[in-house]
C-alpha cells in the first residue's frame, strides 16, 4: 500500500497540471494615466498596439477631450499579452498625429516606458506584458518640436 500512494500522489500531480493548461487565460484590465495634455485644445487619443507601433497594429484605442493637464483611460477585457501604448494630442482636429514633411510630430505624443524621447521610438522599447488581473501606467506627452 506504501507504493501506491505515491503514485497516486503523482497522478493528481499531473492531472491537476493538465487541468490548469487547459484553462484559457481571463482578460485584464489596464490603467493608463496621460500626463502632459495641453488642456482645452483637442482631443487626447490612446491606443494598445501589438507587434509593432504601426497605426494599423494600434487597433484598440480611445480618446477623450483634453480637459485637463492629466487624463485617466480604462481598458478593460484585454487579453494577456504584450503591448505597447501610443498617445497623442490632437490640436488640429484631424484625427491623426501631424507631421513635418521629416515625419517628426508636430504635436504632443508619448509611448509607454517612454520610449521615443531621446531618438526613433520601437516596439520593443514601449513593450509592457500586460497579465491578469491588470496593471497601470503613466505615458507622459512631449513635443519634438517647440510649439509655434
Amino acid at each position: 500500500m506504501r507504493r501506491a500512494l505515491p503514485a497516486l500522489a503523482i497522478l493528481m500531480t499531473v492531472l491537476s497540471a493538465a487541468s490548469l493548461a487547459a484553462v484559457p487565460a481571463a482578460a485584464a484590465d489596464l490603467a493608463v494615466e496621460v500626463d502632459g495634455v495641453e488642456p482645452g485644445a483637442g482631443r487626447v487619443f490612446v491606443a494598445l498596439c501589438t507587434g509593432s507601433l504601426a497605426e494599423e497594429s494600434c487597433r484598440i484605442g480611445q480618446s477623450g477631450p483634453a480637459a485637463a493637464a492629466s487624463l485617466r483611460f480604462g481598458f478593460t477585457g484585454v487579453p494577456p499579452g504584450t503591448y505597447a501604448v501610443a498617445a497623442f494630442q490632437d490640436l488640429d482636429g484631424d484625427g491623426r498625429l501631424g507631421r513635418t514633411p521629416l515625419g517628426l510630430p508636430t504635436e504632443p505624443y508619448g509611448f509607454s516606458n517612454g520610449a521615443g524621447r531621446r531618438g526613433r521610438p520601437d516596439f520593443a522599447g514601449a513593450a509592457i506584458r500586460l497579465a491578469e488581473p491588470g496593471t497601470a501606467l503613466r505615458v507622459r506627452l512631449t513635443r519634438a518640436l517647440l510649439a509655434r
